[in-house]
């Protein structure tokens, strides 16, 4: 089987390569991102692999089916970068990983909370110049604060773990309640009572129509003074401009952010030598209360052996017929 893997990093090459010896799939990898443009590259192959910022439109999918192509196995939980409709009308099936070890994102958005609220950022810089002082580094404690998790999916429940553990008062939002989050002693809210009610809203729910900029100038609004917000799931969920203005207002106390709406122009890639032509992004970057990482919170060895397993399995599943339910995308009737 030959599959086209695109959007490869050399971490990608080696664990996949890795998991695949004694397995009749052969890859070749592309370091570009598959688009219109590039989409070519794929004929010849058996099935295709993509990542987060792939282009699965409507167009590239037609290409894919004129190639052969029925099967497009990401990489990754999310779908929103792929015209689903499109591809139950081509016949394609389109396999995920829904779930790698979920602690990765859960500890990297603690890992983005801590940084931003104890300045440990700056404090490592300072040090680095000998410089001691505590001027300007005064954070708070996370004990006894009321914070939001928006998405209770396993990544969410794994960051509610991590915040009781800390002492916090938990809200949780979510369409589908977990009785594991309930046991841990957090509640759930309708999304106005707990955006006036916490401290710290965190995002873990998948990018959907319904979900495409859920923290919006409104949502903000009702947010209490000086709250801090994090997201380690998906851009699309909050508006940038907006979260600019509650920056500069300082209705928002903070932001950490390992994701960003525009990020596939960005992310992923060294432009240490570029300059940057995002002026929202450059915009963010200009804030003392901002953190941002370049989406890597799943970059962890267990997530990516967990990837690089389940994504070998879909691949051989599709072949024989016999795909997990979880792994493969159900798409509704358009």
């Amino acid at each position: 089987m030959k599959v086209a893997v695109f959007s490869a990093k050399s971490y990608d090459q080696w664990f996949l390569q890795k998991h695949a010896i004694d397995t009749a799939i052969e890859f070749t990898f592309f370091e570009t991102a598959l688009s219109p443009e590039t989409v070519a590259l794929a004929d010849g192959f058996d099935a295709v692999n993509c990542f987060v910022n792939d282009n699965l439109s409507k167009a590239v999918l037609k290409t894919l089916k004129s190639f052969g192509i029925l099967h497009i196995s990401l990489r990754c939980a999310g779908f929103n970068n792929v015209a689903l409709q499109q591809a139950a009308k081509l016949g394609q099936t389109i396999t995920r990983v829904p779930a790698y070890a979920p602690e990765s994102v859960a500890e990297h958005t603690l890992a983005l909370l801590l940084t931003l609220n104890r300045k440990t950022h700056k404090a490592y810089n300072r040090v680095k110049e000998n410089n001691f002082s505590l001027q300007g580094l005064l954070g708070f404690n996370l004990s006894g604060k009321t914070v939001g998790i928006i998405g209770t999916g396993k990544i969410g429940q794994a960051v509610v773990r991590i915040f009781a553990g800390f002492g916090c008062k938990l809200l949780c939002h979510d369409p589908i309640q977990s009785e594991i989050v309930l046991q841990s002693g957090a509640r759930y809210e309708p999304l106005q009572s707990l955006l006036s009610a916490c401290d710290i809203i965190s995002l873990h729910c998948p990018l959907t129509p319904e979900t495409q900029h859920l923290i919006n100038d409104s949502a903000i609004e009702k947010m209490k003074p000086g709250a801090i917000l994090i997201n380690t799931s998906r851009g699309g969920l909050v508006d940038t401009k907006a979260v600019i203005g509650a920056l500069k207002s300082k209705k928002l106390g903070g932001l950490a952010l390992d994701v960003y709406e525009m990020e596939s122009e960005l992310f992923f890639n060294d432009l240490s030598g570029e300059i940057i032509q995002d002026d929202v992004f450059q915009r963010l970057l200009t804030f003392p209360n901002v953190v941002i990482t370049g989406h890597q919170g799943f970059f962890t060895e267990e997530a990516l052996t967990e990837i690089a397993t389940t994504t070998i399995n879909n691949l051989l599943d599709f072949n024989s017929g016999t795909i997990k339910p979880e792994n493969q995308i159900a798409i509704a009737p358009d």
